[in-house]
């Protein structure tokens, strides 16, 4: 476990927090793609330049990228040897991503781009509440398709708290 994708099912699902504490058990650097997408004052970065971000951290001997971002997503699942995938209920995901707005208001997070303080808006909230179920659903599939990719990925599918501080305590 060298090269390490880790997605979820929504905004809030706690992916950014997860690949911290794994980097830091396991040494491996951390990239967070929201950093790597946004420039300052949230201007989004081209796809070409995203995807080429991207493609100069795969070729790294080890890794640990974090984020969503379905349009690149297999520049990432084709190079990494561990998928993990987090899923948990949509109302925990909407209460974290409120909660995360309250601490870092007027704050850029450490996990985004220079310059883009945390900002929530209704646009956000309607994004993770009507991606959500669609997401979750397409996940099986997501999974068929990055074996395909390489029948000796190992996929990890954390579902709740505990599976996920469980998989923490014991990942060394």
């Amino acid at each position: 476990m060298k090269k390490i994708m880790v997605i979820g099912v929504s905004a809030g699902v706690g992916k950014s927090t997860f690949a911290q504490k794994l980097g830091k058990e396991l040494h491996i650097k951390v990239n967070h793609l929201d950093a790597l997408y946004w420039k300052p004052n949230w201007v989004e970065a081209t796809l070409e330049e995203f995807s080429e971000a991207q493609q100069e951290i795969v070729k790294q001997g080890q890794w640990i990228i974090e984020g969503n971002y379905s349009n690149t997503i297999q520049i990432r699942a084709k190079h990494a040897d561990t998928i993990i995938y987090l899923e948990l209920p949509l109302y925990v995901c909407l209460y974290r991503v409120v909660k995360r707005w309250l601490k870092n208001i007027g704050k850029t997070r450490p996990d985004m781009g220079n310059g883009c303080k945390e900002k929530l808006d209704w646009k956000f909230i309607r994004f993770i509440y009507t991606t959500y179920y669609p997401r979750k659903r397409k996940m099986i599939e997501q999974f068929q398709n990055f074996q395909a990719l390489d029948s000796t990925k190992e996929i990890i599918i954390l579902k709740s708290r505990q599976e996920i501080k469980s998989y923490l305590d014991n990942c060394t």
